[in-house]
């Protein structure tokens, strides 16, 4: 899908989406006892995105039935109505599935493509190297142009890559690193650039921080970041605080998406309101703004036709629909993605990590201990109630969290696979599930603080320092 225009000349399917967005939105205006203006103001943008619908497809908008699709089946199935209640938006991440999102459905209604096999055989081919086991498992499972990069990296032109982070808290857990992990795959076999940006400025307008305290994280989650073994002779990573100041071409490129996104567009793909102020309304050009070489003239010089690739959570897809939808109206290449599934709260795939509660998840500061303490007694079991009842019937590993997570951390296919069978079979206990996934966690966050202990405030330093990459364009 790619940006929503103003409604006038809206497609239906963005309507649609407009209006799912916009619901959730007078949803949570009223559960947060907002003033009565604000909510007003939500439920009339909310009857006119539904005006406009009609009015396009001659039909009353229905929910769960985009346009052109038939009504859903009223046979009360179960997954239909729970992945009829997902939603997904860059903040907000909903579903009532025990099995999390259902991401065949999003794919479609966001307009990607699945990564399938001949994709991932493709990268084989063109790197010569064995595909990262996000790849093999579906954890990156949707991309948008991917075949038209590798048609340029078998043509010996170039791409970089860019992700982000946006620094609300100190401390980082597991979930954070999943971007990092396959993007450090993604520079080592490509042998390509990478910029990652800190929306420091993006966490000030949306929390209840500092500029110094949003800062201050932005340097801190850098530490973590870079202790993921990023190349530092191919790799920047930048604040926006710091860089927009810095770099006139980075500011340029800031200002032209501006000009080409209206304030209707910018309310229908983020569901802002009358009151948000200003600097959220204008902040999804500074997340675009890194798709596009010139941001970067210490890098690429004069090049403005170095296609990017993003590898990000498929929440953040809408910052780069609207960024899609931009480019060729400024001249610039399209940039093109793979999205990651979601990473699951300790207590289910439904509920939603929060920096705020440390029982959520497993935090790269935790100690050996309390990764145990956490797993055993938070990780939600697809387990049964008695022994008895587990070793007739088996466990459920598509809800069971300890087996979600080894699908993000245990390497090893073939270890992965038994541990499946004997859990769904009910040879493997719910105990014994939690206790491989200790085993792994374990050392993986052990050495991963070893790691980070190594980077010092230089070393930072010079990874934030725009500078030349040892990458050379021709």
């Amino acid at each position: 899908m790619t940006a929503v225009p103003e409604q006038g000349c809206a497609s239906p399917l963005e309507l649609f989406n407009g209006i799912a967005a916009q619901g959730e939105r007078v949803k949570a205006l009223k559960a947060a006892k907002a003033s009565k203006d604000e909510i007003d103001s939500a439920v009339q943008m909310l009857l006119s995105l539904k005006m406009s619908y009609k009015a396009a497809v001659g039909e009353d908008y229905k929910a769960n039935c985009p346009p052109g699709n038939p009504a859903p089946r009223g046979d009360g199935d179960a997954d239909a109505t729970e992945a009829g209640e997902d939603f997904v938006d860059p903040w907000t991440v909903q579903t009532s599935s025990a099995k999390g999102i259902d991401y065949d459905k999003l794919i479609v209604r966001f307009g990607s493509s699945k990564i399938d096999k001949e994709l991932i055989n493709r990268i084989e081919r063109a790197t010569g190297q064995r595909p990262h086991h996000f790849l093999r498992r579906g954890v990156f499972f949707s991309h948008r142009d991917m075949n038209q990069v590798l048609n340029a990296y078998e043509n010996k032109k170039p791409f970089y890559l860019y992700t982000g982070r946006g620094p609300s808290s100190e401390a980082m857990h597991l979930g954070h690193l999943i971007p990092f992990i396959f993007t450090k795959w993604l520079q080592d076999v490509f042998n390509v650039p990478l910029v990652i940006q800190m929306t420091d400025d993006e966490k000030y307008l949306w929390k209840d921080l500092t500029l110094d305290q949003a800062y201050g994280y932005a340097v801190e989650n850098a530490k973590d970041i870079i202790a993921c073994g990023f190349d530092i002779n191919k790799t920047f990573i930048f604040s926006d605080l710091e860089y927009m100041g810095a770099s006139p071409s980075f500011y340029k490129n800031v200002v032209k998406i501006q000009k080409h996104v209206t304030f209707n567009q910018a309310k229908g793909i983020f569901g802002f309101t009358d009151s948000d102020c200003i600097g959220k309304i204008s902040f999804p050009a500074i997340q675009a703004a890194p798709s596009f070489s010139s941001s970067f003239p210490q890098i690429f010089r004069d090049r403005t036709d170095v296609q990017c690739l993003i590898p990000c959570a498929i929440d953040q897809d809408p910052y780069f629909r609207m960024t899609r939808d931009v480019a060729p109206r400024i001249g610039y290449p399209k940039p093109a993605l793979l999205h990651s599934t979601f990473f699951p709260a300790l207590q289910g795939a439904q509920t939603k990590m929060s920096a705020s509660d440390p029982n959520s998840s497993i935090f790269l500061t935790d100690t050996a201990k309390q990764i145990k303490t956490k797993v055993n007694k938070h990780a939600f079991s697809g387990g049964r109630d008695t022994i008895e009842e587990h070793r007739r019937f088996g466990g459920n590993c598509d809800v069971d969290v300890s087996f979600m997570y080894l699908t993000f951390f245990l390497e090893d296919d073939d270890k992965l696979e038994q541990i499946r069978k004997d859990y769904t079979s009910g040879a493997m206990l719910t105990g014994e599930l939690k206790k491989a996934l200790i085993e792994v966690l374990q050392p993986l966050v052990a050495e991963h603080q070893a790691r980070r202990k190594g980077v010092t405030d230089e070393i930072v330093k010079e990874f934030m320092t725009p500078r030349k990459l040892s990458f050379d364009f021709q």
